[in-house]
């Protein structure tokens, strides 16, 4: 059964041998280019890139599936979204009109149009691997001394590596109160109406808020027993040292870096334009 949350997923594979802060800085970089280039074929080396690092990685997609499912639905909503909002987007930036479909009042389908939701669903695939890499090959303590390797004071990274922490358990708590609600003769399955499942996925919301409120006050009285907080610095059990792997990685990814903001802004344009010889 795939899993329904991103949790840190115990494997022996090269991407998890790279410590996690190595991770962190890759993962900052890779998505700096993302965001910036519009250059198509870069993304689409990109995006290839992620999907082979997912595949090292040995992470099965059973055991993801259900966020790619969220994420394509959500890619879905974006892209139709920008669609309605902006049908003349892709003409503005392209600078060329190549109607495929004139459509009803300012709903018009164009070459350019089509080749700019490419390139935002391109963009999609160059971020979501990585992301998804990053949360499940790195553990949550070792992701929590990476964020303070580079900077961010302990607590915040801390209070992150919690929150990555509880999602698995508010997971279990939900599937346990369902559970429970089922077994009172509460139907939550496909047999029911969406009506009468939506109201009984309400019945599990206030016990699930009251379990999280009492888990929480647990954590914090905990940390206020240790002294958490107490001293400007920490040591953490879950620390890797940098190695030369690390290193190698690290400066593939500097040397990528590089060559994708350059391949981006070489001709100072950010958007690779398939119709300038048409103009």
């Amino acid at each position: 059964m795939g899993r329904f949350m991103l949790e840190y997923i115990e494997r022996e594979s090269p991407i998890h041998a790279v410590s996690g802060a190595v991770k962190l800085i890759v993962f900052l970089l890779w998505s700096i280019l993302a965001m910036a280039s519009y250059d198509t074929p870069l993304m689409i080396v990109m995006a290839a890139l992620g999907i082979a690092a997912f595949a090292v990685s040995k992470t099965k997609i059973n055991e993801t599936s259900f966020i790619f499912k969220a994420l394509i639905l959500f890619m879905i909503f974006n892209l139709t979204a920008v669609y309605l909002f902006a049908p003349e987007h892709g003409v503005q930036v392209y600078g060329t009109r190549n109607v495929i479909w004139n459509g009803n009042g300012h709903f018009t389908l164009t070459l350019e149009e089509l080749f700019y939701l490419f390139n935002m669903l391109l963009k999609y695939c160059m971020i979501v691997p990585a992301a998804i890499l990053l949360i499940v090959t790195t553990h949550t303590s070792e992701f929590a001394s990476s964020l303070n390797r580079i900077g961010v004071p302990y607590s915040i990274a801390y209070a992150v590596s919690l929150s990555l922490r509880y999602i698995p358990d508010v997971q279990k708590d939900f599937q346990h109160i369902s559970k429970a609600q089922q077994a009172r003769g509460v139907e939550l399955s496909r047999k029911a109406s969406l009506p009468a499942r939506l109201k009984g996925s309400a019945a599990i919301l206030l016990p699930l808020i009251f379990s999280s409120i009492d888990r929480i006050d647990t954590i914090t009285r905990a940390m206020e027993l240790r002294g958490f907080g107490k001293y400007k610095k920490r040591t953490w059990y879950s620390y890797r040292p940098f190695s030369r792997r690390d290193a190698v990685v690290l400066i593939a990814a500097l040397l990528l870096f590089g060559l994708g903001m350059w391949a981006t802004f070489r001709d100072g344009n950010r958007f690779y334009n398939p119709f300038a010889a048409t103009v």
